[in-house]
């Protein structure tokens, strides 16, 4: 009798399923993300066939429990969740989303597709430590993304010069002209000499002089907030600014005066 088995990641707890090869239901359990909980999946797994025999489907392609069962000796093999998607109204009219029933659909896909996909190749600890590597980067570079646009549309809020000044508004010159200029009222003396000094001081080696610097300064919309709420602001995108001092500024500013 051959076996197959799905599993539903589910954060701290997954729901795993396997089927026969006539589709019916062998084992139905919820496996908790620890070590007590993988031991008791290899357990109940190994009741039914021997783990290079009883292949697991998984939507996700890594991770701490994909490693578990591939050094268990589990062939897995990963499902992209658009593929589990499309096959869902083969399983149920509703539509809707229920652990158990995904993991019982991973299990049954493959078993009657599982032609379709191929299993994860175990990989050596320097392929490991590589994709780990390149993992953290990829993390590391959505994250400067993501930042690079709160900063952004933070600036354009208020003070739209400094996000267009340099072209990018996260490299190193762009965040110490925000570091030196937070706000519009702190630039309102900047000239080309006080800019050429600055870009000196800091190493530019951008192709644009300042006086272009100052014409793309100069040419974005003036927010119409006030000098309060831009200081504010201002505190907000300085990188090491003094958020502190200035809470302290503004509970001085907005206590009530007393008669």
């Amino acid at each position: 009798m051959s076996y197959f088995a799905g599993l539903d990641w589910g954060g701290a707890r997954h729901a795993v399923c396997v089927v026969d090869e006539r589709g019916a239901v062998a084992l139905q359990m919820e496996v908790a993300h620890d070590d007590a909980g993988l031991g008791e999946l290899h357990k109940r797994l190994a009741r039914l066939a021997p783990a290079g025999d009883l292949p697991v489907a998984i939507e996700r392609p890594s991770g701490l429990i994909v490693d578990a069962l591939i050094d268990a000796g589990h062939p897995v093999v990963p499902i992209h969740p658009n593929a589990v998607k499309a096959c869902r109204p083969r399983y149920r009219a509703a539509g809707g989303k229920s652990d158990p029933g995904d993991a019982f659909m991973l299990a049954d896909i493959l078993r009657t597709d599982g032609y379709r996909f191929r299993p994860l190749t175990p990989c050596s600890n320097e392929i490991k430590a590589l994709r780990a590597l390149v993992r953290g980067r990829d993390d590391l570079v959505a994250e400067r993304v993501c930042l690079a646009n709160r900063l952004r549309g933070l600036l354009e809020s208020f003070w739209a010069g400094a996000a267009v000044i340099f072209a990018d508004v996260d490299s190193q010159i762009a965040l110490a002209f925000v570091q030196r200029y937070p706000t519009p009222e702190s630039a309102a003396r900047l000239g080309e000499k006080r800019l050429a000094a600055f870009l000196a001081a800091h190493a530019y080696c951008g192709r644009r002089d300042p006086s272009a610097l100052l014409d793309r300064l100069r040419a974005a919309p003036i927010s119409p907030c006030g000098p309060a709420e831009a200081e504010a602001k201002g505190e907000i995108v300085r990188p090491g600014g003094r958020p502190r001092a200035h809470r302290r500024r503004n509970r001085q500013t907005l206590r009530p005066h007393r008669a």
